[in-house]
Parts: C-alpha cells; structure tokens; sequence
C-alpha cells in the first residue's frame, strides 16, 4: 500500500525557519520516499507503507526534541499495492 503524510510543525516563524522544521526536512528528504514536497506552510510526500510510517516516527520523534511544540499531520492510503506485504510493491 502506498501512502501520503501531510504535515505541518509549529511554532511557526515567517523570518527563519526554526530547528524543528529544518529537521523535518532533513528526515523526510533522507527517508527515500516519493514525490516529496517540503514548503513554508506544509509538507507531504508519498511512498510505501513501511517507509511512511518508519519516517512519521523519525519525524515525530526528532520535531519534538527540536523544540517543535506541536506536529499536525494526516496519512492518507493512496493506492492499494499487491505485492509481498511489505508495503513496497516492489516499487
């Protein structure tokens, strides 16, 4: 199954982006997902199961350790992959 995180960290600073968005970028850019898309006011990117949700733990985990305050996110199925389970597909 492929899925698709939006997300958003707060607080928010229009001057400089703060250390918890900076880290976001860094783990959803590191974490081989597709079609990733990381701008002021949200982030999303898309890719297997596994992937997704190995990176929204990674993401929650580290955005708060760097002095995020609050994490919006939602995760959407957006396609059903047959394959082996893992939620890859073999893509």
């Amino acid at each position: 199954m492929r899925l698709r995180v939006e997300f958003t960290t707060e607080p928010f600073d229009l001057d400089e982006a703060p250390a918890h968005a900076l880290v976001a970028r860094e783990v959803v850019e590191s974490a081989e997902l597709d079609a990733v898309d990381v701008g002021p006011f949200g982030n999303t990117a898309e890719g297997g199961a596994d992937r997704v949700l190995t990176a929204v733990d990674a993401l929650l985990r580290k955005t708060l350790q760097a002095g995020a305050t609050r994490v919006s996110l939602q995760v959407n199925v957006i396609d059903e992959v047959p394959g082996d389970g893992t939620g890859e597909g073999g893509r």
